[in-house]
């Protein structure tokens, strides 16, 4: 999913990442009015739950490589605990 848009929000993660980038640095620079600083949060906070959903699919379909008892080469998925989701 690099550079491809997402099907169900129309972005990418790179551009959901760089707009977050972006909420975050308007903030820190506190110059925007109470009402727009609200909104700049909303959105980044979307974006950022947006951004961890992504990651955790991500991360589901990462496959690792494992030896078989009989000295084979085969890709399994990788075991995702709920303490590391």
């Amino acid at each position: 999913m690099s550079e491809k848009k997402t099907k169900k929000t129309g972005y990418s993660f790179e551009e959901d990442i760089e707009r977050l980038d972006e909420i975050v640095s308007a903030l820190e620079r506190g110059e925007a009015p109470l009402e727009e600083s609200l909104k700049l949060y909303e959105e980044g906070a979307r974006l950022a739950v947006r951004c961890e959903t992504a990651l955790k699919q991500a991360e589901q379909r990462v496959l690792k490589l494992a030896k078989t008892p009989e000295g084979t080469i085969e890709a399994v998925k990788m075991e995702v605990s709920d303490s590391e989701a």
